[in-house]
């Protein structure tokens, strides 16, 4: 009886079961700490031009804001369920990066942020100074990348709770969770091409949300507003990265021996601020 009360107060709280709940939460950091991973390397870019000990201060700095706005970001996310339209911007923002991704060839000096181009780095460069005006730019792009983040958050639920749970969980491992995830793009280079795979499910889905909101879509825009949707997706998640790990180890299909350009650089950008980190201590 004790147990089907606290049950019933789960559900009514999170608006899920215990078990769907802890895969939207599981999902909620994975797709956090894949997207930190471009965080990482554009900070990495921004501040290599430093000295030494100001670049770990610089990324220090970094951090801080990328915990903050996350922060931020989560009010937007309260917003952002109640607002259709926001759905619907949030979507087609998400499936605008996935195409980026996937459909647009980048050159290597365009993966990097060229500061002295930036117009507000130029302003205020001369009154702040290189360093500052580094770690103001570089908590611009952490805005950024928060409006990523919330974007894809609330694709996986409405319950603002969880995605505060999610969030949460995600800013604390930002840093150390980002160091796995680059061991594991170093050993399974495809798995960049999964994350932005989840980034365009995502925003099919809010997409998808926003038409059964405002147009009568019968028992299909019921289906799509249903959690049984959210936890069909949350598998999907997982799906999407584990499949093709296990298909590449056992079948080396999708190959797992390459990296490319962009992903030796990401490595090796990890591998030398994680040496500086190591200097700085010592």
């Amino acid at each position: 009886m004790v147990v089907d009360t606290l049950l019933f107060d789960f559900v009514e709280f999170f608006g899920h079961t215990p078990a769907q709940a802890t895969m939207i939460v599981f999902n909620l950091i994975l797709i956090e700490s894949m997207l930190s991973v471009d965080n990482a390397l554009v900070m990495g870019t921004m501040v290599m031009d430093l000295p030494k000990k100001e670049r770990t201060r610089a990324l220090r700095y970094g951090i801080f804001g990328a915990y903050f706005f996350r922060g931020l970001a989560l009010i937007l996310a309260a917003w952002l369920i109640k607002v259709a339209w926001l759905k619907a911007a949030g979507g087609l923002y998400l499936l605008y990066l996935a195409y980026d991704y996937f459909f647009t060839t980048h050159s290597t000096e365009e993966e990097h942020v060229n500061k002295e181009k930036n117009w507000f780095y130029k302003i205020t460069v001369g009154k702040l100074g290189k360093f500052w005006s580094t770690v103001i730019l570089v908590n611009i792009m952490d805005l950024a990348f928060s409006i990523d983040n919330v974007f894809a958050a609330v694709a996986y639920t409405d319950n603002i709770y969880l995605i505060c749970l999610g969030v949460f969980i995600g800013i604390l491992a930002i840093r150390f969770v980002a160091q796995g995830v680059i061991k594991l793009l170093e050993r399974f280079p495809f798995l960049t091409a999964s994350a932005f795979l989840i980034i365009a499910v995502l925003g099919v889905k809010l997409v998808l949300s926003f038409a059964a909101h405002q147009w009568n879509m019968g028992s299909f825009g019921d289906w799509i507003e249903s959690e049984h949707t959210d936890l069909i997706v949350s598998i999907l998640t997982i799906a999407i990265f584990v499949i093709p790990v296990i298909t590449s180890w056992l079948f080396n299909f999708p190959r797992h021996d390459q990296l490319t350009l962009e992903e030796k650089e990401l490595i090796e950008m990890e591998k030398k601020l994680d040496e500086e980190d190591n200097d700085t201590a010592k």
